[in-house]
Order: structure tokens, then sequence, then C-alpha cells
């Protein structure tokens, strides 16, 4: 005889015991079970990753695809996240970088392990030097393989810790969404930066419960009354305020709003190197750039006022030439930054205001003073040494060689109003300082860690990101070839960017600094270059190479109606002359 006990299969792991009753007896309270909810669909680490970022509001990704994170892949596959398959991990990290600077959220790159990470790694130095909020997913080793010298293996925290606000592994796959709320919310949150996250590639198979992590809130917070009483002090003991404006933090909204506001009381704003746009190029009370190539005024301009306002940055070392300039702390400075820390300060402080941009804008609004008519003779001289300085050269091509002031002449006045422009380091830049108008936030995209070969690809992430706008980017030849290559990019998902090429056949800056420190001894600097107007053809653009100042206006009307009936990138060549000999 069996018995019931016998008879009771035994529970396993998967299987729960079956309930039996005796034979004849009737039915208890409770029974049958009430049904039970039907447990939610397992998915992976790495789709459940992907579905996040949706969730973020996350429109595109710039990637180089490795085996190392195929599951991630596979989840972009079905997903709203654009893909925009690169040539390099240096240029998917740029446009990341890029993308991060024109929106309210992350830019998103993701990368392979070791070489991979590696070559991202330019793109995450920039986004540091650069506050600009960034995530850089890199795949990794299997977790069982770690500390084995397996293939590809790095040590992430060991590279990125010093350049990065955040480097985090996930170890656990059931917190894939909590990793990526933490690294968005990294990124934004204080100064932004970037932040890296590694994904095992045999965690982010693991299979997992769906539900998601909610976005964790950013402070941004503001002028408190006796931040805004202090403030207000110092306006009306100041006959010469100054305001500054810069970092990547901010919105068009507020930037209208500040832009109001100073032209109201008739006082004066410049723009932090390579961020100009922020208040308008056209407004009355915008004065110019300060940093690396700026006009005299402007320089003597931070020693002669006597009330500095920094909103969005902190006055550095391009800014005070070094630490140079304004380091007298009797000077007054008030800098308004979300960061406690100021880092990368230089000069005297006499009030730390935290606040995000668009929090100090709210609050400003709130003060109102009388317009000293000193303020606005300060403003004035100072806003007529600014359009000097901007006025452009003559439009009428000159005898001889291609020249880039012929360019500009031609270029600024084909501009639409909201054209913006794009560029990465070297002397081809001050031409784009001084000449193109910038007249909303975002309209000037560049590497403020002086970074070479940026200025394809963040040409191609602006394209992508605003679409109806003209974009611009102005490229030297040392710098163009470094990640040239990008144009393919372009090509296949539709960016229509026109490149100029300035090609002096030298890493002109370096050249600068040779002349003057190793006078007559230039020394690996020289280059010979290719005809980039037939590679721009090669990868599926328009191109032309000009040669001569003649030819300057023609090349530009070619370049733009090709973009414009063709839906293509257009690329002008400029080859131009060396400023000195080669000796």
């Amino acid at each position: 005889m069996t018995t019931e006990t016998e008879a009771t299969p035994a529970a396993s792991p998967t299987q729960p015991a079956a309930v039996v009753h005796p034979a004849g007896a009737g039915r208890q309270p409770g029974w049958p079970p009430a049904p039970q909810a039907t447990p939610p669909a397992l998915k992976s680490a790495g789709h459940v990753i992907v579905d996040s970022l949706v969730a973020h509001g996350v429109h595109r990704t710039f990637v180089v695809p490795g085996e190392s994170f195929l599951d991630v892949l596979d989840g972009l596959h079905s997903s709203s996240i654009e893909t925009i398959v690169c040539r390099h991990e240096g240029g998917a990290a740029y446009m990341a970088e890029a993308d991060g600077k024109m929106n309210q959220r992350p830019g998103i790159a993701m990368v392979t392990r070791g070489p991979g990470a590696a070559n991202a790694h330019v793109g995450l130095h920039t986004a540091w030097q650069d506050s600009t909020p960034m995530l850089l997913f890199v795949g990794l080793i299997p977790f069982a393989h770690r500390d084995r010298e397996a293939f590809q293996e790095f040590d992430i925290k060991a590279w990125f810790d010093t350049g990065a606000k955040r480097v985090m592994v996930l170890d656990h796959a059931e917190r894939a969404s909590e990793i990526v709320a933490e690294a968005m919310f990294a990124a934004m949150s204080g100064r932004p930066g970037p932040v890296v996250v590694g994904l095992p590639e045999d965690i982010i198979r693991q299979q997992i419960d769906p539900a998601l992590h909610p976005a964790i809130p950013v402070a941004a917070g503001g002028m408190s009354r006796t931040d805004a009483a202090a403030l207000e002090a110092a306006l009306a003991a100041s006959s010469k305020p100054l305001f500054v404006t810069g970092g990547n933090d901010w919105t068009q909204e507020a930037a209208d709003q500040l832009t109001g506001w100073l032209e109201q009381h008739h006082i004066p704003a410049a723009a932090e190197w390579r961020t100009q746009g922020t208040v308008s190029f056209d407004s009355p009370s915008y004065v110019g750039p300060i940093g690396y190539g700026r006009p005299r005024p402007t320089y003597d301009l931070l020693e002669e006022t006597d009330l500095l306002v920094f909103v969005g940055t902190v006055p550095g070392d391009v800014i005070t030439d070094g630490f140079v300039c304004r380091q007298d702390w009797t000077k007054e400075n008030f800098l308004v930054t979300i960061d406690p820390s100021l880092r990368g300060r230089s000069g005297p402080v006499s009030r730390q205001i935290l606040a995000k941009p668009d929090a100090f804008v709210r609050d400003l609004a709130g003060i109102s003073l009388p317009a000293k008519e000193e303020w606005k003779a300060w403003t004035a001289r100072m806003r007529t040494e600014q359009q000097r300085f901007a006025a452009l050269p003559p439009a009428a091509p000159a005898p001889g060689r291609a020249r880039m002031d012929t360019l500009m002449a031609n270029l600024v006045p084909r501009l639409p109003e909201d054209a913006m422009v794009t560029f990465g380091a070297g002397e081809h830049t001050n031409w784009a300082h001084r000449y193109f108008p910038t007249r909303r936030y975002a309209s000037m995209i560049s590497a403020r860690n002086g970074s070479m070969g940026y200025s394809v690809p963040s040409a191609i992430a602006a394209s992508l990101a605003e679409p109806g706008r003209r974009v611009v980017t102005i490229a030297g030849d040392g710098e163009f070839l470094m990640n040239g290559q990008e144009l393919a990019t372009a090509a296949q998902y539709g960016a229509t960017p026109l490149v100029v090429v300035m090609d002096n056949q030298e890493y002109g800056t370096i050249r600068t600094h040779q002349e003057r420190h190793y006078p007559e001894r230039v020394s690996g600097t020289q280059l010979k270059n290719p005809d980039f107007g037939l590679m721009a053809r090669a990868f599926g653009g328009f191109g032309i190479t000009v040669t001569e100042d003649r030819d300057v206006p023609a090349a530009l009307d070619a370049a733009l109606a090709a973009i414009d009936r063709d839906g293509v990138f257009a690329l002008v060549h400029l080859v131009v002359e060396q400023r000195v000999k080669a000796y």
C-alpha cells in the first residue's frame, strides 16, 4: 500500500511540491488557491540597458561595434534609438561629446574593450575638460575571465578613474537599469562630465526582470536671498560690470532671458573661449570672446572691470592667460556654478552662487536696477571694439593663392540666421572665433581642451541632431586627417555639413611656437597632403579643391548648392600659402 507521503512528488528548486488532499476529504477554505499574477517576461540585461536609455530620452548612440557588447547591439536593433556606426572609436566618442553639448542629456558612445576603449579616451578627456555630459559604454571580457590576462582585458577603473566623474561596472545583471539611471544622474549633476560604464559580455546576456529604474532628478540650485542681495549690492556699487557666459548647461530660454536682462540694464557680456552664442553675436550687450586668439581690448576688459560675474563656468587657465590675468584678490568676482569645488578656478572669489545657469537666470530676473549712464558708456565702448574686430574683410578676391579671409567674407553673407559652426584645434579656428555669427546657444561647438580631430565628427553629430540647420565646420589639414574618414559616416546617415579644410601644409600652431622659441629651425611640423576635394567625392559627397583666391566665391556657391540640391555633405579644400618659408 502506498502512503500519501510516498505518493507526493518531492519538491525541487523549480517545481514546488504538489498539494494532495486525503481521499474523501472535503475542500478546505481557500482551496483552490487564488490565481497568481503572471510573472513578467524576462529580458536580457543588455536589452534592459537599451530600454532604460530610451526611457531617459536618448535618441541616438554612436558606436564602433565589438563582440563584447553584442546583446546591447541586439537590443538597439528594434529600439527607437538611432545607431550611428562610426569608423573609429575616437570619432564615435567625439560625436557623443558634441551631442552632449547640444542637448539637455548626455551624449552616448559605445565601444569595445581594450583597444576600443583606448581609442575612445580622447573624447572622454574632451568631455572632462569641457564639462560635457557623456556616457561611454565599454564592452568587457566575461566576468569569469577577469584577472587572467584574457584577450583584450584591461582594468577599466585604473584607466578611466582620473578622467571621468564615475566608472561603473555592471557585475550584477539585475542592476542594469539602476546603473543606467545612476550614470545619467552622475553625468548631469553638479558640474557635468563623462561617466564610463563597463559591460561584461556574459553579465549582459543574463535574463532579468525588465522593470525600469526611475530617472533620478538633478538639482539645479539657485540664488538664495542672501546671494541675490549680495549680487544686487555689488551691481549697485559697480561702474563697470561684466558678465561672462560659458559651459554646456544652458537652454535657449535661459540664454534669451539673460540677453534681455543684460540689454535692459546696458550691461556687457563676453563669452568663454569657444562657447559663443549664448548672448547673440548681434546683441548690443555682446562684447566678444575671451580666450586664445582674443582681441586685445577683450583681454584688457578682464582687468578693467570692477565686477566680474561668471555664469556656467569659472575663470580658468585659458581665460586668465595661464593664471596671470585677474589675479588681484581685491577684485570683485562672483562665480555662478553648480560645482561646489570650483574645480579649475583661477583668481579671486568674492562669492560663489551654487546654481545651474537656468536657475540663476530665473532668479536674476527678480533683480532690477536703474541702468547707469556709465554702464551705457562702458558697454557701448566695448561693443564698438567687438564690432570693429568682427567686421568682415573685403569679399572681392585678391590676386594669388586662396585666402581664408576671402572665404569667410563670402561665406558669412550666405549663412541663414541659425547657422552653427564646429571646429577642433589649431590656428584655422581663429577665423570662426572672429567672424562666424553665433546667434543662438550651442551655435559654436568646439573642443575647449584643444583636441585635434574634432571638426568632422562634431559636424556630423550637429547635422544629425539639427537636420534643418546649416552646419559649417572649419578644419586644418593636420586636424582633418585625424578623423576625416568619418565622412563615410556622414554619407551613410545623411549628415550634410559644409566642411572647409584650410590646407597650409603644416601643423600651423606648433610651427608658430617653433618660430617664437626656435627661429629658423622648423622641425616635425611639415605635411604633404592629398587632394581633399577628391577624397570627399570618393566618400560620396561633393568636393572641390581651390588654389586661387578668385575661385573661392564660385566654389562656395557650388558646395552650398550641392548640399541643398543633393542632400550630401560638401567639402571645400582651400590650399593657402604658408605664412613663412620652410627652412
